[in-house]
């Protein structure tokens, strides 16, 4: 008789040597998350860029201000990561960041990542808990997570001046790294007067002022919004980047060619979006535009795993979705734009433009 292969039985039990590699992959994801936000939150990588020579746990575990033990088992985690590069000398191993951490995990870095890491660290993750919650019942978990009322979805995720710059810190380092293409996706030449609306830090309005240089950009955000960004992120070096304070679903927009409503629209339903949409199609000069900046999910809603993911965030924090290319249109042309078109940016977020003909 010929051996027996295990192959599974009828009744669909696996195989003796089948292994679920990537669920189990997917269950450590968050230890992966955690271990990258406490190195940050500990200052490993700050540091490691400070010293020239490589250092050893003991002396990491010193300047952060931590366990040896804990410190040897974190940088043993990241090292498994490819954050951090090991070195052999006189037996002991030494440490040194590798070249993304250096770039992007450093707080005296240009382009780092740390204040976006520190938001889903203590903001993003707490409210993942209750994602199960936020289907179930469909809507966000502030009130859980955090013991505040979302009736007002602004004031609860500004519920304090900390918070709301922590916000702004993370819209900045988002920015930093792919402003420019979103902001160049398209030949925004023509229009010389922008409005961000929902603009923030400012950081896209300065990506405008370096790209195109005959425009000027008014931030049309809250009041408090406008003061904390002329405070910590514009400073008076620009005089072509100013300010409008309001609300963009209350006060009129100031007039302007080009609107740019960049990770607004994915905050609400589609009834708030095309309420917002028609506010800024009625400001919007003849011949001028809006342009939306979002992540856009493929036509037919099989990925990006990344934008899927953050159509779950959406879910937990706020009232709105992430959208195809289609159906940002379709919100557009119900405001009443035309020529709607979009681009792929190769990054997180991508671009959609729509005009005013009359």
């Amino acid at each position: 008789m010929a051996e027996h292969q295990e192959t599974g039985s009828s009744e669909g039990t696996p195989a003796a040597d089948a292994y679920p590699r990537k669920i189990l992959e997917y269950m450590e994801g968050f230890l992966i998350s955690k271990t990258l936000f406490s190195a940050c939150e500990l200052g490993v990588f700050d540091v490691l860029q400070a010293s020239e020579p490589p250092l050893s746990a003991e002396e990491i575990s010193q300047a952060v201000g931590a366990s040896l033990d804990g410190t040897q088992r974190l940088l043993a985690a990241c090292t498994g990561l490819q954050l951090l590069n090991t070195h052999q000398e006189n037996r002991r191993v030494l440490y040194s960041n590798t070249e993304q951490a250096s770039v992007y995990l450093t707080r005296s870095s240009p382009v780092s990542l740390y204040e976006s890491i520190q938001y889903s660290s203590r903001t993003i993750y707490l409210g993942w808990h209750y994602l199960t919650d936020a289907v179930r019942e469909g809507r966000n978990q502030y009130e859980k997570a955090f013991g505040v009322s979302s009736n007002d979805l602004f004031e609860a995720l500004y519920r304090s001046d900390e918070e709301m710059l922590k916000f702004m810190q993370l819209m900045n380092s988002i920015w930093n790294i792919c402003g420019k293409d979103v902001i160049t996706a398209f030949d925004l030449s023509p229009f010389n007067i922008i409005c961000d609306v929902g603009g923030c830090s400012g950081a896209l309005a300065k990506h405008c002022t370096s790209a195109y240089p005959g425009c000027t950009v008014t931030i049309f955000d809250l009041p408090k919004v406008a003061h904390t960004s002329r405070e910590h992120f514009v400073t008076g070096a620009d005089q072509r980047i100013s300010f409008h304070e309001g609300d963009f679903f209350k006060d009129t927009l100031p007039e302007a060619d080009l609107y740019i409503l960049a990770r607004i629209l994915h905050d609400w339903k589609d009834e708030r979006c095309i309420e917002l949409l028609s506010r800024v199609y009625k400001a919007c000069k003849p011949g001028g535009a809006v342009l939306l900046v979002e992540a856009l999910l493929h036509e037919d809603g099989s990925g990006p795993v990344t934008v899927q993911l953050f159509s779950l965030n959406m879910l937990v924090q706020t009232e709105g979705r992430e959208r195809t290319a289609a159906q940002y249109a379709a919100l557009l042309a119900a405001a009443g734009f035309t020529g709607v078109q979009h681009r792929l940016t190769g990054k997180i977020y991508d671009a959609v433009l729509g005009h005013k003909v009359t």
